[in-house]
């Protein structure tokens, strides 16, 4: 989740992490970049897509700015649908109450997902990463690679550890999580997205 951990918030529910505050503001208002992680500026940030596209001379350059897209335009349409505040653990403890609908790591994480995967892609691929796994630390996050590629050589997507301002970096470049992937939590989740999906859909021809 974030990214200092001294400052323990109250809640041992999956996703729900002790958080350090390392300053009032959001850290996208004090700069750019921090340590590894970069933060993207835009739908349509150069410097994420032309990484992604760098992954492989087979990435299609158009996937990569697709890619770049929606996953920035996921963190600010979700950021307003789930009212996200500032700091992350703050909207963690929300969820938990049930003032908000959203905005656990795993929730961010599996919008993402969704999104990227009806982009159908044919020359890169998406992963599900997880560190501190099965602790109330647990954070997760998509990772894109070229197709066939080392998930070690991927770039991380992360909408919520900046409260829905999407943060990037080479997997092995990060200077707060150790991740790893978990191949069968992506299957189950992109099943259970796919069953929800063919169930709106028959719904919606019978009332028709």
């Amino acid at each position: 989740m974030f990214f200092h951990r001294s400052l323990l918030f109250g809640v041992s529910t999956f996703a729900v992490v002790p958080l350090l505050v390392r300053a009032a503001s959001p850290p996208w208002e004090r700069g750019g970049r921090h340590t590894e992680l970069f933060v993207a500026g835009s739908a349509d940030d150069a410097s994420l897509r032309t990484r992604i596209a760098a992954l492989s001379p087979t990435v299609s350059p158009d996937e990569a700015r697709r890619v770049a897209y929606a996953a920035y335009m996921t963190g600010l349409e979700l950021r307003r649908e789930w009212r996200v505040v500032w700091l992350p653990g703050v909207q963690n403890l929300l969820v938990n109450m049930g003032a908000r609908k959203g905005g656990l790591c795993f929730q961010w994480a599996t919008e993402l997902l969704v999104r990227l995967d009806a982009l159908k892609l044919q020359t890169l691929e998406l992963h599900w990463a997880e560190s501190f796994a099965n602790t109330s630390g647990e954070h997760n996050v998509i990772v894109v690679t070229a197709r066939g590629q080392a998930f070690e050589k991927g770039i991380l997507l992360d909408n919520w550890r900046y409260s829905g301002q999407l943060v990037w970096t080479q997997v092995a470049m990060d200077p707060e999580y150790h991740w790893t992937e978990n191949k069968s939590e992506l299957t189950r989740r992109l099943g259970t997205a796919r069953d929800v999906a063919s169930k709106q859909v028959r719904s919606t021809m019978k009332s028709n």
